[in-house]
């Protein structure tokens, strides 16, 4: 099994804990959906698409498993970073880098590695692209647009 196969099946496990139906459902749709938005922007921009695959499938895990969102970002780093060395899925470095990423990812107005820029890009992609009727939060609606243009739907009306 692939390193990204081993990550899901220890998610699956962790995510099928939740006793709520709706929220491990929502929780499966966003991690697998900012996974796959990860590996897309991954080859498109030239970095790892399987340690940004990872990074996506770990990003919230922590606001699920705890019902929380505050600090969840730098306590979500934390747990993805016991993980991937419980699994023993990947080196320092890529442990380092995909823990960086998480760490950054919901400070959506600062600029951080190409690495978290992917995976604030992905998270973003997921929150918005999903339902374009829903309101853009404003701390992502200039990487929306930016999306927008870089995915090559700057010609086609955004709503």
């Amino acid at each position: 099994m692939s390193r990204l196969g081993e990550l899901r099946t220890y998610v699956d496990k962790e995510l099928s804990l939740l006793t709520d139906d709706n929220k491990r459902t929502n929780a499966t749709a966003h991690l697998y959906g900012v996974s796959l938005a990860a590996t897309i922007l991954a080859k498109k921009r030239g970095l790892d698409a399987e340690l940004a695959a990872m990074a996506g499938l770990l990003h919230d895990l922590y606001a699920y498993k705890s019902g929380s969102y505050d600090d969840h970002a730098h306590l979500g780093a934390t747990l993805a970073r016991s993980i991937l060395e419980k699994l023993n899925l990947t080196d320092m470095e890529e442990t380092d880098t995909i823990c960086l990423a998480i760490f950054h990812h919901d400070d959506k107005l600062e600029i951080d590695s190409p690495m978290d820029e992917l995976l604030k890009d992905a998270d973003v992609i997921d929150h918005c692209f999903k339902d374009l009727s829903k309101p853009i939060k404003v701390k992502e609606q200039k990487r929306f647009d930016d999306l927008w243009v870089e995915l090559g739907m700057d010609k086609v009306k955004a709503v």
